[in-house]
């Protein structure tokens, strides 16, 4: 069969980024998040801060991970998506691939074998990932879930023309919290080879 891509959104604090990249050993394809954001920076000639992603901002500071996809001059957003959306479709082109965040469920809209998945979790979970994962502090994580999704809201509305959870246009969504990073990864690997009749 062609290649087949995998598209993840996520809400904050649900592991859909830890998901995503053990989704990729499973399934034995390329995971791309962190690589996108470095091309841009490259293509644009714009630090990597100022296109940065939630990984990076988290360690940095709590200014720009309210902005995980730039700040909120609407010409370097615009700039930023259009090159984000070259380069999504450039990786995805010859092989199958999983892509984290930045519209790509939108971007790759018309792009056939392609699932769409986003996961979340409830608050609680959320809050207790961002402790025990990230190491935040308590109040720093409840401000974080609540700033970090509105931006990414935001971005993927104005962008794509709908939230990242609208489940009309999403193949599988998923609670985190259920089954953990790896139970996770392993019931959309299955999923996903029983949808492409993958060999095992």
């Amino acid at each position: 069969m062609d290649h087949y891509v995998i598209t993840i959104t996520r809400q904050f604090g649900s592991l859909g980024r830890p998901i995503a990249k053990k989704l990729s050993e499973l399934l034995k394809i390329d995971y791309y998040d962190r690589d996108i954001v470095e091309e841009t920076s490259k293509n644009l000639g714009l630090p990597v801060s100022v296109i940065s992603n939630e990984e990076e901002v988290v360690k940095s500071s709590f200014f720009n991970m309210s902005y995980p996809l730039g700040n909120d001059t609407t010409d370097m957003q615009d700039a930023i998506f259009s090159e984000q959306l070259k380069i999504i479709c450039m990786l995805v082109e010859k092989k199958s691939a999983i892509v984290v965040g930045r519209c790509s469920d939108y971007v790759l809209r018309n792009n056939k074998n392609t699932v769409n998945v986003f996961i979340y979790a409830p608050y609680e979970a959320r809050l207790r990932n961002c402790v025990d994962y990230l190491h935040l502090d308590l109040e720093i994580a409840k401000k974080m879930i609540t700033k970090v999704d509105k931006s990414r809201d935001k971005y993927h509305k104005k962008y794509a023309g709908f939230l990242p959870g609208d489940y009309n246009f999403k193949d599988i969504e998923i609670d985190s919290s259920m089954l953990g990073v790896e139970g996770t990864a392993k019931v959309l690997a299955n999923i996903i080879k029983q949808k492409f009749c993958l060999e095992e």
